[in-house]
């Protein structure tokens, strides 16, 4: 059965040429012209990715990211006209899988689409046993839960993959660099702020816990999850 792909764009040119391309390449595609519309298509379509344009009539593309993240993490590349890196770790940290910037080639959509898609449906398919336990702190990635000192801690799905990709190799250093290629699967062109923002944001999560393991910058290198006890 064909992949569905929902593309949400105002542009009715960009809107026609990705349906076009993207049909021919056998998804199974629909066009929501504004924001609204988006999340009706959204619900009743139940598409495997989404194709989301920022700027939107009704309803812009952050306010449809939210409505998407609150029904579940179906993968979603924002497309923005805007090069800016705010933007990018805007769309990141509200749980964007990547992004794309206009004016874009369509072969640069496509080989985006595949690897989004075949990271989450490779997620899926490996998802049995995606937990780590330590003192105090539970990460499940099966249920994209945070359990902190016994307590459901809402995370987004970026920040708990962030920490599970450390977490699971314990006392290892990961480069910023590394951190987005392997957590948000592709390359950032060296802006490694988005990485920051979302240690930051563990850390006031997790600060104080536990003396049994912390989230430590490795200065000049980047960060690790270090275990000194059990």
């Amino acid at each position: 059965m064909a992949q569905k792909i929902l593309i949400v764009e105002d542009e009715a040119n960009i809107a026609q040429l990705l349906h076009l391309y993207l049909e021919k390449e056998g998804y199974e595609t629909q066009i929501a012209p504004d924001g609204g519309k988006a999340v009706e298509l959204f619900r009743s379509f139940a598409p495997d990715l989404v194709l989301l344009d920022v700027m939107l009539p009704v309803m812009d593309g952050w306010s449809v990211l939210k409505k998407i993240r609150e029904e579940g993490k179906t993968p979603v590349i924002m497309l923005t006209a805007k090069g800016e890196t705010d933007d990018k770790i805007t769309g990141l940290e509200q749980g964007a899988d990547d992004y794309i910037v206009k004016p874009f080639e369509t072969k640069e959509v496509l080989a985006r689409i595949r690897a989004v898609l075949r990271r989450t449906m490779g997620e899926e398919e490996n998802a049995g046993g995606k937990k780590l336990s330590f003192d105090k702190l539970v990460i499940n990635l099966d249920a994209y839960e945070l359990m902190v000192d016994g307590k459901r801690i809402d995370t987004p799905p970026k920040e708990l993959e962030l920490l599970y990709h450390l977490a699971s190799a314990p006392n290892r250093v990961f480069t910023r660099n590394q951190l987005l290629d392997e957590v948000w699967g592709f390359d950032y062109f060296g802006d490694s702020r988005t990485v920051d923002v979302h240690i930051k944001r563990l850390r006031e999560k997790l600060e104080g816990v536990s003396e049994a393991w912390s989230l430590k910058t490795v200065w000049g290198v980047g960060y690790k999850f270090e275990v000194t006890g059990s």
